[in-house]
């Protein structure tokens, strides 16, 4: 592995809201918001969509497998992975999930319990047998979850809140920033702090521009607003995410062929594709 390929993400799940597996969405994937980040040896996880349970097969034969799982928020869709992801019931296994958007009494374990809390989820949290821990920080601090890796974060403007991440490994920053609305004619200063100079920004694009105003409210953003935001903040690579579940593949194509010809470069994220910073 080359130093440049010890730092990649790779696409679990893509799609918001709610699965939409089938024919109409094979190329670009039906499973919501999961993503591996690998810095080194240390491996992120960031949201639990229904994407996690794939990811999590693939590291069944991990013994011990340690992993740091960030939530941007608890909305179902980025969380209804989590008690399907299988490392969670293998002991001997550490796995840190982290949430900056929860504010006092809740905290993530506290969700996490309601979710899986009858007559909604058969079992409780406690079944599971990996050694589990709950990392609730407050939004906007700086984290360190393994050497080398620093991680950044900041408020993004969402129903119940969310947080946006920067991960900065060996010189190089990749952006998560997804379930984030903005407003019209304005650019969110604290995004572009976030992913200035950034080598890879990952957009919350479920929309169009056309489309966003039978939208507003619903703390989403469009693929037009992620290019304002990197080339004012003097991002290299876009990639366009969170993709609206009624978008099947020949909308996406349309997408990647539109932004494309707007910004020459900007990706519409895959299921199973990796990139690398």
């Amino acid at each position: 592995m080359t130093a440049k390929q010890d730092f990649f993400v790779k696409f679990w799940g893509v799609r918001g809201s709610i699965a939409c597996p089938g024919p109409l969405t094979v190329r670009y994937g039906g499973n919501t918001s999961c993503l591996e980040v690998m810095c080194g040896d240390h491996r992120l996880i960031f949201d639990a969509g229904t994407g996690l349970r794939n990811f999590g097969q693939t590291l069944m034969g991990l013994r011990p497998c340690k992993a740091d799982l960030f939530l941007t928020h608890t909305h179902f869709d980025h969380v209804c992975g989590l008690p399907f992801f299988g490392p969670l019931f293998v002991p001997g296994n550490e796995i840190r999930l982290w949430a900056g958007h929860l504010e006092a009494p809740l905290g993530l374990e506290h969700v996490l319990i309601e979710m899986m809390m009858a007559p909604l989820f058969p079992v409780p949290p406690t079944v599971f047998q990996a050694d589990v821990s709950y990392a609730d920080f407050q939004c906007g601090k700086t984290l360190k979850p393994g050497d080398g890796v620093t991680i950044r974060t900041c408020a993004l403007n969402h129903p119940n809140q969310a947080t946006g991440y920067r991960v900065e490994f060996d010189g190089r920053a990749l952006c998560y920033i997804t379930d984030t609305e903005h407003k019209e004619g304005e650019r969110d200063d604290a995004i572009i702090a976030l992913i200035q100079d950034a080598d890879l920004v990952i957009y919350d694009a479920t929309y169009t521009d056309a489309e966003y105003p039978n939208f507003k409210g619903f703390g989403h953003s469009t693929w037009e607003e992620g290019v304002r935001l990197v080339e004012a903040a003097g991002a290299k690579t876009l990639v366009l995410f969170h993709h609206e579940p009624s978008h099947d593949d020949d909308f996406m194509d349309q997408v990647a062929k539109d932004a494309e010809a707007r910004r020459p470069g900007t990706l519409v994220a895959r299921e199973g594709e990796t990139l690398f910073p």
